[in-house]
């Protein structure tokens, strides 16, 4: 194999991978990215059996061919390179076969294991919706946050994901907060093409963790074009793949917990109410991360009490006539909620004490946004 790439162009691809490959691992050849020179361009894929990627470059190839390298090395390698060409070649070893690089007066040898060594990804099935890359990015950004890390809540290490003939919908929830967010119709006047009926799939964290990056450099024009087989979710944006192992099991009845009775509803500037909440966040208790909210007549206290390192109150004026109101929370999820919301204004609705309260955005034109966050005793 031997042909010739614009740094540029590899060093974007190799950059995209890096969230894929595994650093440690039982398995050595999950380090590796297999590369793969045919025609006029360069094909790279990474996986880590859970998560792979699939892209490509232009690329001038003398002799068409394949072999893998190890994937961070080359990375790391390539960003040091000054000349805008590097030269690839497959040579042999004494250990077996070996890629060399070549770049200005640059030049390095990297071992490389057999190209058969690498997994075999599955092939990608036909598309079952086209949707549009900045208004699932603003999906992903509104309800990544809010899955579970806990292993043991296997389901809940992933989004659902439903896909309507005009809608989507994507929930996410740790089992103490939820965030629920669907657009409105109209956008698939606006580049989403849907399902027929009805599709259900939970999409894992690390799976829309790199979707925001790929989605972060889309081709113009271009739509995701998103597919499925019984154990994989395929995403295509432009020449890049990501290929993802479905999870399976029961996702949690959130419709069961989404508040119905929350009338008393207060709206605040979405600055202030952060600002407030930091202030008032560091002298919350380490451990628990409890803050106090307290509703009153034309105002909402914001307040802490830290045993050791003292106590804050914020008041923020509002318009509010209704019976006192004291619940507490996790100043962290509402940070969360507060840096992924767009609206100058946000709506605070709560039942009682011992009801979950609602936050949501109070004007967002595409997409409808309610997070539901579990109250703690104070």
């Amino acid at each position: 194999m031997e042909f010739s790439v614009d740094r540029a162009d590899i060093l974007k691809e190799l950059t995209l991978a890096q969230g894929v490959v595994e650093r440690k691992t039982t398995i050595p050849i999950l380090s590796n990215m297999l590369l793969e020179a045919t025609g006029e361009s360069l094909r790279m894929t990474t996986t880590d059996l859970e998560l792979g990627i699939r892209s490509s470059c232009p690329a001038k190839v003398k002799k068409a061919g394949s072999t893998t390298a190890p994937a961070k090395k080359l990375f790391d390698y390539v960003r040091q390179l000054e000349e805008p060409e590097i030269r690839f070649k497959t040579v042999e070893s004494a250990a077996g076969g070996a890629l060399q690089l070549a770049c200005g007066r640059s030049h390095v040898r990297m071992a490389g294991m057999p190209r058969d060594n690498f997994p075999v990804l599955p092939d990608t099935p036909a598309k079952l919706a086209v949707i549009p890359p900045a208004v699932f990015g603003q999906m992903i950004r509104r309800t990544v946050f809010a899955i579970s890390n806990e292993e043991s809540r296997y389901t809940l290490n992933a989004a659902l994901l439903i896909l309507k003939p005009e809608t989507m919908t994507m929930v996410a929830t740790d089992g103490h907060r939820l965030a629920h967010v669907e657009t409105d119709p109209a956008i698939a006047a606006e580049g989403y093409k849907g399902v027929g009926g009805e599709l259900r799939v939970l999409v894992p964290k690390k799976a829309m963790i790199e979707l925001t990056r790929l989605l972060a450099d889309v081709p113009e024009g271009a739509g995701i074009e998103f597919a499925k087989d019984d154990n994989h979710l395929f995403f295509q944006i432009g020449s890049r793949l990501l290929i993802s192992r479905m999870l399976s099991g029961q996702f949690p009845n959130y419709e069961a917990v989404m508040p119905k009775e929350n009338d008393r509803v207060v709206t605040l500037g979405k600055d202030a109410l952060t600002a407030a909440v930091r202030r008032v966040s560091l002298f919350s208790d380490e451990r628990s991360h409890a803050i106090r909210f307290q509703l009153d007549k034309d105002e909402v206290k914001v307040s802490s009490t830290g045993s050791d390192v003292g106590e804050s109150e914020d008041t923020l004026p509002v318009s509010y006539a209704g019976q006192p109101l004291q619940m507490g929370f996790n100043w962290q999820y509402l940070l969360d909620f507060l840096g992924a919301a767009e609206s100058e204004t946000i709506a605070l609705e709560f039942k009682d004490e011992q009801s979950a309260g609602q936050l949501r955005p109070e004007s967002e034109e595409k997409l409808r946004y309610r997070y539901v966050v579990m109250p703690m005793r104070i």
